[in-house]
């Protein structure tokens, strides 16, 4: 079970985060959001996948953020369609085969409240690496609260997912039941209930968090 930390925001926040070693660090490019970023990136862990998030953006605008920051994932939170996806992939890829680089992953995030039609997800089975499950609200992410994660007992594909919407200290328990299911659950995503403000997060809770999290790992 991997662990994902988004909206990144602060130097110094973010090379303490890095010192829990999540497994992705989020980078949010998306004006209206307060975690939109537009900083530098300390250098990290070759461990530590940093992921760009974007919200219908064009695909030149995703390649050059790409470049700029050495992107190994690209999580599209807006209403991106399959063909985008793969037209963005092709350019991905393209650009890794010139630069020599490992292939960038493609997470397409989907909102759920209390209902999801899965078959919106066929579309893009084969193009995208991994779904994110987030909560419906009014904000692009970040909303603060889960969805009813019952809802996923009906998830009908082999595509890995990743979890995410209000995630805190608070759904411990509630990540250790779904977890027990054979949902091909790959990482858990948080940010905002992690936060002290807007992009700047508590240290002391989420390394709680982690540490719960290796302990189901183990178990």
């Amino acid at each position: 079970m991997k662990l994902k930390v988004c909206g990144m925001k602060y130097q110094e926040n973010m090379e303490a985060v890095t010192g829990l070693q999540p497994d992705y660090l989020g980078f949010i490019f998306y004006e209206k959001s307060p975690r939109n970023f537009d900083e530098e990136i300390p250098k990290l862990p070759a461990t530590i996948k940093k992921t760009g998030v974007f919200v219908d953006a064009t695909i030149g605008f995703v390649v050059e953020k790409v470049k700029t920051y050495d992107f190994k994932v690209i999580q599209l939170h807006g209403s991106e369609s399959s063909q985008y996806c793969k037209d963005l992939q092709a350019e991905l890829e393209r650009f890794s085969e010139t630069e020599s680089t490992q292939s960038i992953e493609i997470w397409k995030v989907f909102s759920i409240k209390d209902q999801f039609d899965f078959e919106i997800l066929k579309a893009y089975e084969g193009i995208v690496d991994y779904f994110l499950f987030d909560t419906k609200g009014k904000e692009k992410g970040g909303n603060g609260y889960t969805f009813d994660w019952s809802v996923l007992n009906n998830y009908p594909s082999k595509t890995p997912f990743v979890l995410s919407g209000g995630i805190g200290l608070e759904e411990i328990e509630k990540v250790k039941e779904i977890l027990k299911t054979d949902l091909p659950i790959h990482a858990i995503d948080v940010n905002s209930k992690f936060e002290t403000a807007p992009g700047l997060k508590n240290i002391e809770e989420l390394k709680i968090f982690k540490e719960e999290l290796n302990r189901m790992r183990e178990g």
